[in-house]
């Protein structure tokens, strides 16, 4: 019988070997792998319970106690192992620790992929090797909605494809959606959102940046120009133009919004009646106008009044933050929350603003307009009137309600809109004009380069662009780029440091000579 059994539990070895071999070698037999080890782990098994026996007398010893025991350690370790595994495959949880959250998608980009209504692929033309170096940032796309697959393509390996694809150089992403394609070459997080965006929204927007009047350049690369802004812009599918207005008084017709930017001189008449017969018709506006100081000393009545029509006010005042929490008085800072408003909808940034105006609703708005604040200052602020002595410095700031100064909070931003024409036209009654936005600031500062990246800044002037273009879906916070990690020591912390990484090995290694010593 033994006999029997030793060669049973040798047929039953040979047979899941076997089976092993045969899976790897003719994946079309594997049914019969099946078979083979199913038959082969029964005939190890009545081997092992026919050596009951032999069994029982060996664990009699202290020795294969000990054994079993570690064995079995071994094997609940493993188990341990393998259902951590099983729970990380079927549950992926990443955590960033990085100071802005650079390794994560940002709120816009999952809130442009949870918007996906159809099947979008994205294909990543690039060399076999440099595939991993993309999988970290696109696995998160991925991940995020499950209308998106991504598919990697050697471009040197499958030239037809990337001939069809006219893929001119690697890497490049192509984005495909419905029957709309798109292509972009920086495989980082701003570059494939915006492709996405484009391909979604499929019609591009305008905005025309009014030019001639001392106005911010929107390509400007200095201090005072928009190109940071621009970028963003770009990426949610917003073309930029300049416009001439005085060289010919008509808005164009594809005009989807205008903008006035730090405009530092007056509009002339037949730009006003542009305007006016522009936003009539349902345009959108964006007027952005600095205090009355400083480089801005010309007023500008024509465009006020053009606000005024639209139920908005500007002060003739300097906005003066002492609330402790910007370095200069001038420096006005909005905090959240701020005003409920699509706008500003989960919008928890600080704004900064370097020199504001005030901008409130008019005493008497007209009628059929919703003026809504946008962003205002801490309590602690107010809006001086008293120009002249903020031109000629020094004295005491405070505020003074009976020489006009207005107690903060203060607004800095409005929005006006009026109201939409009904889905479905009543029957009989006079058409109903378009709609139109409009949003209104007291500082154009804030959006130029030079402090575009302070806090939440371009992320609300992009977001007030959205909502002028009617693109509500795209107002979020953008993808940031990564933080400066850098560490700055004195030469006396370097020296400090080298001494105390030669020191702690040292001491260490003195300590085992001393206890070996001893020990002798």
């Amino acid at each position: 019988m033994k006999t029997l059994l030793n060669v049973l539990s040798y047929v039953g070895i040979v047979l899941v070997f076997g089976a092993l071999v045969v899976k790897l070698t003719r994946p079309e037999w594997s049914d019969y792998a099946w078979y083979a080890t199913v038959t082969g782990l029964v005939l190890v098994i009545a081997y092992t319970v026919g050596q009951w026996r032999e069994i029982q007398a060996y664990f009699r010893h202290r020795s294969a106690r000990y054994g079993a025991v570690a064995t079995v350690s071994v094997i609940v370790m493993l188990g341990l192992l393998a259902a951590v595994n099983y729970l990380s495959n079927r549950r992926n949880q990443r955590w960033d620790l990085t100071a802005n959250q650079f390794n994560s998608l940002s709120e816009q980009s999952q809130k442009v992929l949870t918007g996906l209504d159809a099947p979008m692929k994205l294909l990543v033309f690039d060399q076999r090797l440099n595939f991993d170096r993309h999988r970290q940032n696109l696995d998160q796309y991925a991940e995020a909605s499950r209308q998106l697959t991504v598919e990697y393509i050697d471009a040197a390996q499958d030239p037809i494809r990337t001939r069809k694809y006219e893929v001119q150089a690697v890497p490049t992403l192509v984005v495909e959606y419905k029957d709309k394609t798109e292509k972009v070459i920086t495989i980082d997080e701003r570059g494939v959102t915006g492709a996405i965006i484009r391909v979604v929204t499929g019609k591009q927007r305008k905005m025309y940046f009014v030019q001639g009047h001392g106005e911010k350049d929107p390509n400007g690369m200095d201090e005072t120009g928009l190109s940071e802004v621009g970028q963003y812009l770009a990426a949610d599918n917003i073309a930029v133009e300049t416009l001439a207005l005085a060289q010919k008084p008509e808005i164009p017709a594809d005009a989807t919004l205008v903008a006035i930017v730090g405009a530092t001189n007056d509009f002339l008449d037949p730009e006003i009646a542009a305007l006016k017969k522009y936003l009539a018709g349902g345009g959108r506006l964006l007027m952005m106008l600095d205090p009355v100081i400083g480089q801005q000393e010309q007023a500008t009545p024509k465009l006020t009044a053009l606000a005024r029509e639209w139920g908005v006010d500007y002060g003739d005042n300097v906005v003066l933050d002492l609330s402790g929490q910007s370095e200069s008085p001038t420096l006005a800072v909005a905090s959240p929350p701020y005003p409920s408003h699509p706008i500003t909808d989960r919008f928890r940034q600080l704004t900064v603003f370097p020199l504001a105006r005030s901008v409130k609703p008019a005493a008497m708005p007209p009628a059929g307009r919703t003026i809504e604040p946008l962003a205002e200052t801490s309590p602690n602020a107010w809006a001086e009137t008293d120009i002249a002595a903020l031109r000629a410095g020094g004295g005491k700031l405070a505020m003074n309600a009976d020489q006009g100064d207005v107690a903060g909070p203060v607004a800095m931003a409005l929005a006006v809109s009026t109201p939409a024409p009904p889905e479905e036209p009543v029957e009989g009654a006079p058409p109903t004009p378009p709609q139109s936005r409009l949003v209104f600031f007291g500082d154009s500062d804030f959006a130029a380069n030079a402090v575009a990246r302070s806090g939440g800044n371009i992320n609300f002037f992009v977001n007030a662009v959205n909502w002028l273009t009617e693109q509500e879906n795209l107002i979020a916070i953008r993808p940031r780029q990564a933080g400066d990690s850098r560490l700055t020591i004195t030469p006396g912390q370097a020296r400090a440091a080298v001494i105390f990484s030669a020191a702690v090995p040292l001491a260490v290694f003195g300590i085992g000579i001393l206890a070996w010593r001893r020990r002798r």
